[in-house]
């Protein structure tokens, strides 16, 4: 567990009301927000609204900590449930915290954060997206760079546990990528998916 900041001083603790919005979904954090008391909704946003919520942070705790520990964009959006009071430590005074931990110490917040972060991108893409979004985001996860520069995704596992990680039938997946391949965004050959067209997965992706 990362640690609570050690300064107790009274005048770096900043409050909110009901309604603001404390992170948003998509930026890299600048700061490290340790919340003291409160409640705060993560989910995702859409034209103001909490249109997706998949659960509260309650103070003490830090907000969003895979994201901190991982030094990646923030995944969800946070908004104060009620009054809170938290503070902001600048993100180089975080890392050097964390980096002053045993190495062990780190590798198993690295994991945790990494398996958090992916199963909360997972929860979003299966509540956001539809399945030709979700399959587009997949295959621009999974691709590398092949011959001539193309990049590839190979099918190195079954359909059905492709779909499994999508949330959709096996068969909704055969259609989706039917789909994609006449829309020209990508081509198919055996066990290989060629992205011929990555910006337009990436449009349709959302990312």
């Amino acid at each position: 567990m990362l640690p609570a900041p050690k300064s107790k001083d009274d005048s770096e603790i900043q409050s909110a009301d009901a309604g603001e919005h404390l992170l948003r979904r998509a930026e890299n954090p600048t700061w490290a927000i340790y919340l003291e008391s409160g409640c705060v909704a993560l989910g995702v946003l859409q034209d103001g609204v909490m249109e997706h919520q998949f659960g509260v942070a309650q103070g003490p705790c830090w907000l969003e900590a895979s994201c901190l520990v991982l030094g990646m964009p923030y995944a969800v959006d946070a908004v104060a449930e009620s009054k809170v009071s938290f503070r902001r430590i600048p993100m180089a005074e975080f890392r050097s915290a964390f980096m002053g931990m045993p190495a062990s110490a780190q590798a198993v917040l690295h994991d945790v954060a990494s398996a958090h972060r992916q199963q909360t991108m997972l929860a979003i893409s299966r509540l956001a997206k539809d399945a030709d979004s979700r399959c587009a985001e997949w295959l621009l996860q999974h691709a590398q760079a092949g011959d001539q520069g193309v990049m590839t995704v190979q099918l190195q596992q079954r359909k059905r546990c492709v779909a499994a990680q999508l949330g959709i039938a096996p068969e909704t997946l055969s259609r989706v990528l039917r789909h994609l391949r006449e829309r020209n965004l990508i081509s198919v050959s055996g066990r290989h998916v060629s992205l011929v067209d990555p910006q337009g997965l990436k449009s349709l992706a959302g990312v």
